[in-house]
């Protein structure tokens, strides 16, 4: 299988970078330093016509995954206009108060999302066993897991994340996330990963951080390289 890389983005500019570059399929959000939000409106209708595959964070707050009916039909209604606007796929997961999936939240949502390909994100890692969530996305239609295995770095969470691309087979697209560099890259394919999802942010002279074009070539070239 070939490497894929989605790189996760929060402005225009990082966006223009991100498409410069060939990467493979673009995650797009508002507010990285929080784990990612739903874009906005504006960063939506910049993305609408990218040559480069969108998929759009629907995740109406920072916080937890444990949502109220009312964030629920608010997600719903975001998935209609996503669609409605041409969007090819969108990333989003929900969990219950004690830290598992939330099989009636996720029913929902994946029916809302209907005609769209689907991410189950980084909700994962905060269960117990970030692995008991493969047969579920598969039974839910998902066509990927985003994971850093239960661990902060998906270099930490590597065993885990090894472990969960073994259950999925052919079934599930398992991708790595979180702290994705260049200088990991070798380790997680050793575990089986071939698909990567980084962010390649580095802090700018303004103190902003910014995809760094540097960075994302350099972890381009890690990939081409295996």
């Amino acid at each position: 299988m070939k490497t894929k890389l989605e790189i996760c983005v929060d402005s225009p500019e990082d966006l223009s970078r991100a498409v410069e570059a060939g990467v493979d399929r673009i995650e797009l959000c508002s507010a990285l330093d929080l784990g990612g939000l739903s874009p906005t409106s504006e960063l939506i209708d910049q993305a609408i016509n990218s040559t480069v595959p969108v998929y759009v964070m629907v995740r109406p707050r920072a916080g937890n995954f444990v949502y109220s009916e009312l964030e629920i039909q608010a997600m719903e209604a975001e998935m209609d206009t996503l669609r409605d606007a041409g969007f090819p796929g969108v990333v989003f997961g929900a969990t219950t108060p004690d830290h598992q999936l939330d099989h009636n939240v996720l029913k929902r949502l994946v029916k809302a999302a209907e005609g769209m390909q689907m991410t189950l994100h980084r909700a994962v890692d905060i269960l117990e066993s970030p692995r008991s969530a493969v047969q579920i996305a598969i039974d839910l239609g998902f066509e990927r897991i985003l994971t850093s295995g239960g661990a902060p770095k998906a270099v930490q969470g590597v065993d885990e994340i090894g472990k969960m691309i073994e259950i999925s087979g052919e079934s599930i697209e398992i991708m790595a996330g979180s702290g994705v560099d260049a200088d990991c890259v070798k380790t997680l394919f050793a575990a089986g990963v071939r698909s990567f999802h980084a962010s390649c942010r580095r802090k700018q002279s303004n103190g902003q951080k910014e995809l760094s074009v540097v960075a994302l070539h350099e972890l381009q070239g890690a990939l081409a390289s295996e």
